[in-house]
């Protein structure tokens, strides 16, 4: 009965974990307040690894639901009227590489760059110092006003680009620099890059696609980071919690993107911004009062 009450609770910090993930109203803090009324019956070290390795769940999502746009390399010759001319001037190279994924994924790399040169080092210390209810409250009402404001400057201008291919080199960068706000719990990994994506001219279309396949290897990344510092020893009861919770967070996070995708083709970003601040809001109430 108690391994059974587990995995239910399992199930519903997956369900959390693939809404939340997608959606710019921050995966790692909802699971942060999650936790102080959900606690799974595992060690602290466990608790810390399982935060993050859950996520791979709804990374996977985006390899599965955007295979076509991400795989980079070919499966047979091309046509030599599909050949761009990109294609072409790179010559033998293009009979087996899509060459304009192997630029897209290269731009991805450099939105890395900050990211890895901030979180790795000062990771620890963020985990220690803003892994709590106050500090998510606050980034979420932060982000929700920067939401609002965000999108109010948007509708006065026309898209610059329309196309992750339209991303040069020089806005990848940008909106690394904005992913590094992310590390602090709260503000959204995905609210931070779309907040960055659409100021540098994005459309919102392409400003989430892009945060989607940013995901991917930032994800992956913390969660090989997570693993090998938790060690391989894992139990056969946490090898059944991480796989269920990564294969909720899977499928919720299919519909979750899905739901995005479509939403923001009629409608803006600012009914993320009013939920962020009316939680965050309700957050601050609810643990000053009973707290």
């Amino acid at each position: 009965m108690e391994n059974f009450i587990e995995i239910l609770k399992v199930i519903f910090l997956g369900i959390v974990e693939g809404i939340t993930e997608w959606l710019p109203i921050s995966s790692t803090g909802h699971l942060i307040l999650v936790e102080e009324f959900v606690k799974l019956d595992v060690s602290q070290e466990f608790w810390d690894m399982f935060m993050v390795v859950i996520q791979l769940g709804a990374i996977m999502a985006v390899v599965v639901l955007y295979w076509k746009d991400l795989w980079p390399f070919r499966n047979k010759k091309p046509k030599h009227e599909n050949v761009t001319k990109v294609e072409k001037a790179a010559g033998l190279l293009c009979r087996f590489v899509k060459i304009d994924k192997m630029i897209m994924w290269f731009k991805i790399l450099v939105s890395c760059l900050p990211a890895i040169v901030i979180g790795l080092p000062f990771n620890d210390f963020i985990e220690e110092k803003f892994n709590n209810w106050f500090v998510v409250s606050v980034m979420l009402i932060v982000y929700g006003v920067m939401f609002l404001i965000v999108e109010d400057y948007n509708e006065k201008r026309q898209a610059k680009y329309n196309s992750i291919s339209e991303i040069t080199w020089k806005t990848a960068l940008f909106i690394g620099i904005f992913q590094v706000l992310s590390l602090i719990p709260g503000t959204s990994r995905s609210g931070s890059t779309i907040i960055g994506g659409i100021l540098v001219g994005a459309s919102r279309t392409v400003a989430a696609e892009y945060t989607f396949f940013l995901a991917i290897p930032v994800m992956f990344g913390a969660s090989l980071l997570k693993i090998v510092k938790f060690g391989l020893n894992f139990t056969s009861w946490e090898v059944v919690i991480l796989v269920t919770g990564m294969l909720v967070s899977f499928i919720v996070s299919v519909l979750a993107i899905k739901f995005l995708m479509g939403y923001i083709k009629k409608h803006n970003f600012k009914v993320f911004g009013w939920y962020r601040i009316a939680l965050g809001i309700v957050v601050i109430l609810f643990f000053t009062i009973f707290r």
